[in-house]
């Protein structure tokens, strides 16, 4: 059997083959009372890839997935790679004008979708483009019958690193989305990786967040490699994934902070058997201290969280497991990753110093899709021309090489001429006993050019008065740091790996 750690480079595709013959009867992939075996989704990955080269596809080309989380959408991914064919994974929840540029910028000549996909996708342009249901409704021709006849093998494909693996499309909380290039190269560091956390035939590992994330795949590819088992959750809730967890004995996972709160704050948390979770991950959104603390103290296994971009260019690793004093910060450099700061004038800052993160590995995108300005905008070369990718973060490295980050460069505001960072006052917000949770954002002020309006969401059961919260923050920071205003929400809005989407509280209340 191929071992990932032996090969430079290989295909996650050619495991799953591998898995097939040595071990057919093993779980891949489990939906609820579904469930795909390694021969049976190594048999339907080649039914879709032949139907994909009858239909004229060749390496190069792009497939669209506007979908749900199913075994289908899993398997029609995995088949697509297998013979070079790139995936834009599409964010349902994204609009149709969005969707449509979308699979337009992809360049895209079928669309695998649902019931949820197909309401969010309306007409795709003009000459709309050919359709494929994967849950056999109505919106698409049904995948059934299409896909080729049973016990068929494409015509193989050797595919090479530096081929486009995928396009994932940015969050787009900051702006329009992009189409962020991956490789197969890039895709195959990332199983390597997975090494390092015990993944095998025995891993079990609950997925609640979308295949069409950066933060889902870098769990999901890694699973199926090393021959464990995916059991797919379409749309979490806290109760449920207990549920799962202990009933499939789960060893690994990939949970957003906010997920990680809700669980933890769950009434019923310590009712379940969570002993045989080895690891946990975490990404996309910052995650507080005292919920790693939290989730160290009473969830057995360990605890890493990842920070970096799906752009790629570095990632920092934080085993807070192995590191309980570090929680604060986002972890180190991980291993053949070089992560720098500099200033707004592209110049390299020193430790203790605070700068925008920067960062160079062998897993950075190749570019942004089919737009060289943006690409061109997300660079840092060093004095010896070394590239790197701009993250937008600020962060300062402590002398032991650990990375604190303080804010997003964008979401950074100037308030009488001095720099607040948003992060500071969240900080300081969950500190109070009735805040759940809360996000800032600088608005336009006459006075100060931005002033800080805090959003806070209230712990069930728990109140305060905006005007007395407001006057308690304003306490506890700096005369420079001070909020105007404290505005109370049911819960803050969140894109589906749990970013909260300060652009939508910043527009709603300028236009108020």
């Amino acid at each position: 059997m191929i071992n990932p750690l032996d090969t430079e480079f290989g295909t996650i595709t050619d495991l799953i083959r591998e898995h097939a013959l040595n071990s057919p009867h093993q779980r891949a992939l489990v939906q609820g009372e579904r469930s795909l075996d390694y021969a049976g989704l190594d048999a339907l990955m080649d039914q879709v890839a032949c139907a994909l080269q009858r239909d004229g596809f060749k390496a190069g080309d792009a497939i669209a997935i506007c979908a749900g989380m199913s075994i289908e959408y899993a398997a029609v991914f995995l088949a697509a790679l297998r013979i070079g064919v790139v995936v834009a994974p599409l964010a349902p929840g994204s609009g149709a004008s969005s969707l449509q540029r979308m699979v337009s910028d992809a360049q895209a000549r079928l669309v695998f979708t649902d019931t949820l996909g197909a309401e969010s996708l309306g007409a795709c342009g003009p000459d709309a483009i050919a359709r494929i249901a994967l849950d056999g409704s109505s919106v698409g021709r049904p995948l059934e019958g299409w896909l080729a006849q049973a016990g068929q093998k494409p015509s193989p494909v050797v595919v090479q690193a530096g081929w486009p693996f995928n396009i994932i499309y940015s969050s787009g909380t900051t702006g329009d989305p992009k189409g962020i290039v991956q490789s197969h190269g890039m895709r195959w560091s990332h199983v390597r990786r997975g090494a390092a956390y015990n993944y095998g035939s025995e891993t079990v590992t609950i997925l609640s967040t979308p295949l069409y994330s950066n933060t889902t795949l870098v769990v999901f590819f890694p699973t199926l490699s090393f021959g464990g088992t995916v059991v797919l959750m379409p749309k979490f809730d806290a109760l449920g994934y207990l549920k799962l967890a202990q009933t499939h004995h789960a060893t690994h996972t990939m949970l957003v902070p906010v997920q990680y709160q809700r669980l933890m704050s769950h009434p019923d948390f310590d009712q379940f058997d969570l002993s045989s979770f080895q690891v946990k991950f975490s990404t996309s959104a910052p995650f507080g201290a005292a919920i790693k603390a939290d989730v160290l103290k009473r969830w057995p296994g360990a605890l890493v969280e990842f920070y970096g971009m799906t752009e790629g260019g570095g990632t920092c690793i934080l085993e807070a497991h192995a590191h309980p004093d570090k929680l604060h910060t986002v972890g180190r450099a991980a291993e053949g990753h070089d992560i720098r700061l500099i200033d707004d004038n592209g110049v390299e800052v020193g430790i203790g110093e605070a700068g925008e993160v920067v960062g160079n590995s062998g897993g950075m995108m190749t570019g942004y899709h089919r737009q060289p300005d943006k690409t061109r905008e997300a660079e840092w070369f060093d004095p010896q021309g070394k590239r790197f990718i701009r993250t937008g973060d600020i962060g300062r490295f402590d002398t032991d090489g650990f990375l604190t980050l303080f804010d997003r460069k964008k979401d950074m505001l100037i308030s009488g001429g001095f720099n607040v960072y948003p992060s500071d006052l969240e900080a300081v917000l969950r500190q109070h006993p009735a805040v759940f949770e809360a996000a800032v954002v600088g608005v336009p002020s006459v006075q100060w050019g931005e002033t800080p309006v805090a959003f806070v969401v209230l712990h069930p059961g728990k109140s305060v008065p905006a005007t007395e919260l407001l006057a308690w923050a304003n306490e506890q920071v700096g005369k420079t740091q001070r909020l105007s205003s404290v505005q109370y929400l049911d819960e803050l809005p969140r894109s589906a790996i749990g970013k909260v989407l300060k652009r939508e509280l910043r527009a709603a209340y300028t236009s108020a």
